[in-house]
């Protein structure tokens, strides 16, 4: 068997990735760019909207739509800066932990429940093996 080349393995990988994103997604509840930034206030800890922006690669006008979305919802709180007298932080409030939490569950549990169905004993190794090579791929 010829190994195959590096660009068809690189199509290949990008349209299985997609189409497995597209399937995990359809198991949440929470706008994709909304889950987002509570994942990384629940990593990074309080940020401001502009910091959180920067972090999510989208402009300040979007995040701060998004912020008050997820005020509205009650997912996260405003504070005042500790330094900066001009600044607000937000963070995640105690619902907006355990919704991230329900919606990461889903996403987990649909994955789990599809490998187990899926895939035999062998393959299962196979994948658990691929996933610190795909780690790997993506810190480069």
């Amino acid at each position: 068997m010829t190994t195959p080349e590096p660009a068809a393995v690189a199509a290949d990988l990008r349209t299985a990735m997609g189409k497995l994103t597209r399937r995990v997604k359809h198991e949440d509840r929470i706008p994709l760019g909304q889950a987002a930034a509570l994942g990384t206030l629940d990593r990074n800890g309080a940020m401001t909207t502009s910091d959180l922006a920067a972090d999510q690669r989208v402009r300040p006008q979007s995040m701060a739509r998004a912020v008050g979305l997820l005020m509205e919802q009650g997912l996260i709180v405003r504070r005042a800066h500790p330094t900066d007298g001009r600044k607000s932080l937000v963070d995640l409030s105690p619902e907006g932990r355990a919704a991230l939490e329900a919606e990461r569950g889903r996403r987990a549990g649909w994955l789990a429940q599809a490998i187990e169905r899926e895939l035999t004993d062998e393959e299962r190794d196979v994948l658990a093996r691929s996933v610190a090579l795909m780690e790997r791929l993506a810190a480069r």
